[in-house]
């Protein structure tokens, strides 16, 4: 019986993808060979679900429920009130807000996919690159990941299930999620600052320029961090431990190899945030309220802004709070800016928890099914 049909999925991986030049055609720079089966020692359906019982967790929660009892109470909402003009939405909108959504996760997945190409995860260098659809899988899991847990822990979830799949290096792969955030912010920045100029004029609520301050303190900080691991980047190598030298290599490949050609992706970047508006703008028309485009830009632009530091999951307590408080700004009365915010959240929020853990469960089955498949001894073997 051959010993390698004892050997795991993960243990034929670790084995087979590092393959030579006539196996898989050029191979990334330096030592950024596909595959690096010792960066992450653990599974991450088992990090996950670890990461979710966490102490910090439940307070993360806590916090966010908190923070929505004290809006609800110290506004005198009228939660009736409330309910009442969410029954009477007007469903065909409601569904167009909910596909504008999901198409925007769609152009974010290809967008990344074009990012793993530019940086040489693809075939022609070894790599299997998961197409559309499992790259929109990945990014959905990578959101419910960041709406169960704090700390923004779905974009390393995101980098290793593209090392699961592809067998690329999990810091090559980050490093492309770090550049997409910067990008991102740079590109938000910009738009919030537009349609803001267009709704408020001079006259800036003073809230909506302390989350448009961060946002450009954000733009700031990694500009510069950028700029200066790319200056000091030898120095840096040099003082690291040698077995971190391969990681830092990728990871700084993944980053400058985008931020070299950064047009493309910033110009999605924008259809993407625009989309991001016009969600905002349904959710506001399914229940009557007068919200122009521009002023639905910058509510779903500056709420967005608020979860640069990720005090609850994805958000949760800070965004509907907000929401809360800016709509008014712009003329909604106050019951029914409560309504749009929890519209909204049942479509950015729910709706990745209905959708992302059915498909989380799925992709665990799924691993535990090959792994055991793995485990069991080839018939016919010698």
């Amino acid at each position: 019986m051959s010993t390698r049909s004892w050997m795991t999925r993960k243990e034929r991986r670790a084995t087979a993808e590092v393959p030579s030049a006539d196996e898989s055609g050029v191979l990334l720079d330096g030592d950024s060979t596909p595959g690096d089966p010792d960066e992450i020692p653990e599974t991450p359906p088992v990090s996950l679900g670890k990461r979710f019982l966490q102490p910090k967790t439940f307070v993360s929660f806590g916090l966010a429920a908190f923070i929505v009892y004290f809006v609800v109470r110290g506004l005198g909402i009228d939660m009736d009130a409330v309910w009442e003009q969410i029954r009477g939405a007007n469903l065909p909108l409601l569904a167009a807000a909910f596909v504008s959504y999901y198409s925007a996760i769609l152009i974010r997945s290809i967008r990344w996919r074009m990012m793993l190409k530019q940086v040489g995860i693809d075939r022609a260098h070894g790599y299997r690159l998961p197409g559309v659809p499992g790259t929109f899988e990945i990014v959905t899991l990578s959101l419910f990941a960041n709406c169960v847990v704090p700390a923004r822990l779905g974009d390393a979830y995101r980098s290793f299930l593209l090392k699961d799949r592809s067998g690329a290096s999990f810091g090559l792969g980050f490093g492309t999620i770090l550049a997409e955030r910067l990008i991102d912010v740079i590109v938000m920045v910009g738009v919030v600052v537009t349609a803001g100029a267009v709704v408020f004029g001079t006259n800036v609520p003073g809230r909506a320029e302390q989350a448009f301050l961060l946002g450009l303190g954000v733009v700031i900080l990694g500009v510069l961090g950028s700029i200066g691991l790319h200056v000091f980047r030898d120095r840096i190598e040099a003082r690291i431990p040698e077995r971190f030298a391969g990681h830092y290599r990728r990871l700084n490949k993944g980053i400058f190899d985008i931020l070299r050609r950064p047009l493309p992706f910033a110009a999605l970047g924008v259809l993407i945030w625009l989309m991001d508006g016009l969600r905002v703008w349904l959710v506001a028309e399914s229940l009557g309220a007068s919200l122009t485009i521009p002023e639905a830009i910058v509510v779903s632009m500056l709420s967005a802004l608020v979860t640069i530091v990720p005090f609850t999951p994805a958000g949760l307590g800070l965004v509907e709070g907000f929401m809360v408080w800016l709509l008014p700004q712009v003329g909604v009365p106050q019951d029914t800016a409560v309504a749009i915010a929890l519209i909204d959240r049942s479509i950015t929020y729910l709706s990745l928890i209905l959708v992302g853990l059915p498909l989380y469960i799925f992709n665990v089955r799924r691993d535990v099914k090959h792994v055991r498949n793995d485990l069991e001894p080839a018939t016919g073997s010698n």
